[in-house]
């Protein structure tokens, strides 16, 4: 793994603007306020660009966490036992799996969506990655979606 990811609780006052628009622009969308991301964007006063770089790293922190669903998309070496390990570590962490998606292994690699029940979790989200992320034969790893 190249970076490590870490995650961190800022107070919103000292945060860029465009930050904030962010969270905005993915509230809209939640709430069918706005059907597009060009529209909710222009309402909010940011570019759809803006928006696309920020949008997987800006989350708001809601007092209850527990109990939402979190999708994680991670590319694995095609090795005999490795997503059993990966689920493993899910099952120590207390998560449960709700949905596996899993391509054909191309060029001895295969990708793995899996989302992913956190209302029994035990530690946090950031435990659970880094659990994850340092096992071996795990080449990339990303949380794509949350429900919020």
């Amino acid at each position: 793994m190249e970076e490590e990811q870490n995650f961190y609780i800022v107070d919103k006052s000292v945060l860029p603007e465009v930050f904030l628009k962010v969270i905005e622009v993915k509230k809209l969308l939640e709430s069918g306020k706005q059907r597009t991301i060009q529209d909710a964007a222009a309402k909010v006063g940011i570019s759809r660009s803006a928006f696309y770089k920020y949008r997987d790293a800006v989350f708001p922190l809601y007092e209850n966490t527990r109990g939402k669903t979190v999708t994680i998309s991670m590319n694995l070496d095609h090795t005999p036992g490795l997503l059993s390990s990966v689920l493993n570590g899910v099952a120590i962490y207390g998560a449960n799996v709700l949905t596996i998606n899993q391509t054909i292994p191309i060029n001895g690699i295969a990708n793995v969506t899996l989302t992913i029940e956190t209302n029994e979790l035990v530690g946090d989200l950031a435990g659970l990655m880094k659990k994850i992320e340092t096992t071996e034969g795990i080449q990339s790893l990303k949380i794509i979606a949350r429900e919020s």
